[in-house]
């Protein structure tokens, strides 16, 4: 969860910000949602973080079926 999507990613593509994307070497945006406040993102957050991986490939693969980099589509 962010308020700033755009900063999120690319610190997240320049490896600035040490976890799993880094460790992993994740370099791509392939979904994300926006919320009108802070604790339906929250909410929500924690649903896809608690579900499935197949759960989550499916949310993706629903809404981004060739796995784009959708950065430069926020940009």
């Amino acid at each position: 969860m962010t308020s700033d999507l755009i900063r999120r990613v690319y610190e997240h593509k320049q490896k600035i910000v040490k976890g799993f994307t880094a460790k992993h070497d994740v370099n791509k945006l392939g979904y994300f949602e926006e919320h009108q406040d802070i604790v339906s993102a929250i909410t929500r957050e924690k649903v896809i973080k608690g579900g499935s991986r197949r759960a989550k490939i499916e949310l993706i693969e629903n809404k981004n079926p060739n796995w784009d980099d959708l950065y430069e589509k926020i940009m």
